[in-house]
């Protein structure tokens, strides 16, 4: 039966719990790129406007030494100029990144992309990554490197939403997409933990992201009660008001659904179902269906983020920002100090600030910059996302000019502006 071709045994998903919590969970990013753009910061990536030379189809990328695959699924009538949605689907323990592309482990097609291709209607691209041993153990942060990696390649070749990028998976899926959500939260809008658990690790865990958690109350390889430990983390990191949501009780073939009371453009919604460890469950009747309901949920969860990015994260206080440029006949290297000034913490960050015409910039650290010229985002990585009250961190880069080697005149910190000098 298709069933059985995503069936993730207890022992195998126990044996992924004691491995991948003690190796991924206390990952730093250890050899992390810089991430690719900060949520809400910038729209068009850097692929916009350039005819493509990636299409739908597998593709090959070095990460962390090793060779990864992808499957890409690029739109019908594909647009160089239309910033798209990019969501990733993780598969399950034993899964494969051709079992999410084609849905045919539940029904061909149908269930494309956990349902969500056929709900797209050419407005998204979709990627399905292949996971080492067909897992995503993140050993080392390397699974999320991995996924660093392939923003950078499809990025810089299509054009798409930079504020739009989404995760979502089943088991094991949902585990990688649990640790996006801690470990780049500024580069996710949003994630769907499809009956997940803590098995890829979570580092960070402590910035907002919208999250959508679906779980069976009878789940006998990954108990409800680990996706409800998951949903609570963003409870809490989004401002929720805690509560016990309703669930279906056992032998209804029921869903029940709960939103949250949380900070503005931070949901957090709870989907209860009476079923077991299954991906695609159905009111009415037990086992998988291509007619779930949860992509549905899903597709609603994501596109409700189409016109409102997120708000800064909170505790965006008083910045101060000083440069120092070093300028060389066509070159310049910059060096930029941010200091918060207010009295909370800040928990992921973004600078924005333009460039004199003719600087670009070639290369950067302690940042992701995202456009090269024009107006700019720096955005945080992983070890320096937080700014106590009073502390500082130093960014720089450096770039090619034409004459003008005068530094920004403003920069704004999360969509405030910080004093200069």
């Amino acid at each position: 039966m298709v069933r059985h071709r995503y069936f993730v045994g207890p022992v195998a998903i126990a044996a992924a719990l004691v491995l991948t919590t003690g190796s991924a969970a206390h990952s730093s990013g250890v050899g992390e790129p810089a991430s690719p753009a900060r949520v809400g910061t910038m729209a068009a990536s850097a692929g916009c406007g350039r005819t493509p030379t990636l299409t739908s189809g597998t593709h090959t990328i070095q990460s962390s030494g090793r060779n990864h695959t992808f499957i890409l699924r690029i739109p019908d009538n594909y647009d160089i100029n239309r910033p798209y949605r990019l969501i990733f689907g993780f598969h399950w323990l034993n899964g494969t990144a051709i079992d999410v592309a084609t849905g045919q482990t539940v029904q061909r097609d149908v269930w494309a992309y956990y349902g969500l291709l056929r709900l797209s209607n050419n407005s998204t691209i979709f990627v399905a990554p292949q996971g080492l041993n067909n897992g995503w153990a993140n050993t080392g942060g390397q699974d999320v490197t991995f996924v660093d990696d392939m923003l950078r390649r499809i990025e810089a070749d299509l054009c798409v939403d930079t504020t739009q990028r989404f995760a979502t998976g089943w088991s094991f899926g949902g585990g990688m997409s649990y640790a996006l959500a801690c470990a780049r939260p500024n580069v996710f809008r949003a994630v769907a933990v499809l009956s997940g658990a803590q098995l890829s690790g979570c580092s960070g865990g402590t910035t907002p992201v919208p999250y959508l958690g679906v779980h069976g109350i009878r789940d006998s390889v990954l108990n409800i009660s680990l996706g409800r430990s998951l949903r609570d983390t963003f409870v809490r990191n989004n401002g929720c008001t805690a509560q016990n949501p309703r669930e279906p009780s056992q032998g209804s073939l029921t869903h029940i659904v709960t939103a949250y009371s949380c900070r503005a453009g931070f949901p957090v919604v709870w989907a209860a179902f009476d079923e077991g460890h299954i991906p695609a469950p159905q009111d009415g009747a037990p086992g998988v269906s291509g007619s779930t309901w949860v992509p549905a949920e899903t597709w609603r969860f994501f596109t409700q983020f189409e016109t409102t990015p997120p708000p800064p994260p909170p505790g965006t206080g008083a910045c101060r920002a000083t440069d120092t440029v070093d300028a060389w006949n066509t070159g310049l290297t910059s060096n930029i100090t941010i200091t918060n000034t207010g009295t909370t913490t800040i928990s992921g960050w973004s600078l924005v600030f333009t460039l004199p015409a003719g600087q670009t910039i070639t290369s950067g650290w302690n940042a992701g910059y995202a456009p090269m010229s024009g107006q700019v985002t720096a955005g945080n990585v992983s070890y320096n996302a937080e700014i106590a009250a009073g502390a500082s961190v130093s960014i720089g880069f450096q770039a090619t000019h034409t004459g003008n080697t005068a530094a920004p005149s403003s920069f704004a910190l999360n969509g405030a502006t910080c004093a200069t000098g």
